[in-house]
């Protein structure tokens, strides 16, 4: 069978097959990079005697990013400041409820326990076929997605807000961090607040996790000097990993991405991608 054979077969299975690669790796060009190993891996097999196309190349790309994740943990211990996954906006997404905070707590987890929670809570596996893509059995695969879930509990999506008044929410944040709004500012937050910025030593950002409301005022109130001069652009509104944001051209010309956890008391967290080397993929949007 040919290559374009191949491609015919592979190709309406490859948004699936970035959604889990993703999911993994928390890296875009990770992930891509494993769904084109997969491919000429498929170039290279025996087409005719797979029964199930969609469920060998779970296993082929699952099996990849258990490989991947290992070399990523090792680069992550030398990472500068917080280590947030790659922003990806809405028309990317998939209909899954993966959202930013949760991928952060996957990272937490064994790339195992990752790998049996995804595939069975996210993308509805069964243990049967999940045993033969780990190499456990199915109740050892079984207690590796109850451990992760209860790992990942807090992290599960809790307060539903529907996307417009989420987008609302960003805005108004927009409008009300870039003005030095205080009193806006303090409207939209929740008391226990938490601000994390990566720049991943390329770009400045804060090194370390800021938490509380009036930490946190006190840190966006110390920015406003900048926008006096060279004020924020807003590129689009839109969900970033699941979350309500926006994507920006701040100070400086550089790209950033801003995500809102939003809970029943207002912005409980701000994610902040600066890191340029995370962002190419979304183009320079200037």
């Amino acid at each position: 069978m040919s290559a374009e054979d191949a491609a015919a077969s592979f190709d309406p299975l490859r948004p699936r097959l970035m959604r889990i690669a993703y999911r993994m790796l928390g890296v875009v060009a990770d992930a891509e990079d494993v769904v084109q190993e997969a491919f000429v891996r498929w170039m290279g097999t025996d087409r005719a005697a797979v029964r199930e196309p969609e469920a060998f190349l779970r296993r082929v790309v699952t099996r990849l990013c258990l490989d991947q994740i290992k070399s990523a943990r090792a680069r992550r211990e030398t990472y500068v400041g917080p280590w947030l996954p790659e922003p990806v906006i809405e028309e990317d997404e998939g209909v899954d409820d993966v959202t930013l905070p949760l991928m952060l707590a996957l990272e937490r987890l064994s790339p195992l326990e990752r790998a049996a929670f995804l595939l069975h809570d996210v993308f509805g596996e069964g243990f049967d076929e999940i045993a033969e893509t780990i190499h456990r059995d199915p109740a050892a695969c079984r207690q590796l997605a109850s451990r992760a879930r209860a790992h990942v509990r807090e992290a599960r999506t809790r307060f539903e807000v529907p996307k417009d008044k989420g987008l609302e929410i960003a805005q108004a944040f927009f409008a009300a961090s870039r003005s030095g709004d205080t009193g806006g500012l303090r409207s939209l937050l929740a008391a226990d607040v938490s601000f994390y910025a990566d720049g991943g030593g390329k770009v400045s950002a804060v090194s370390k996790p800021v938490h509380g409301i009036d930490e946190l005022i006190s840190l966006l109130s110390s920015f406003t000097r900048f926008y006096a001069r060279d004020m924020s652009r807003i590129v689009r509104y839109g969900l970033i990993n699941g979350l309500p944001g926006f994507v920006s051209i701040e100070p400086g010309g550089t790209l950033q991405t801003t995500a809102l956890a939003i809970g029943e008391q207002g912005i409980e967290a701000i994610y902040v991608m600066r890191n340029p080397d995370k962002l190419s993929h979304l183009g320079t949007a200037h």
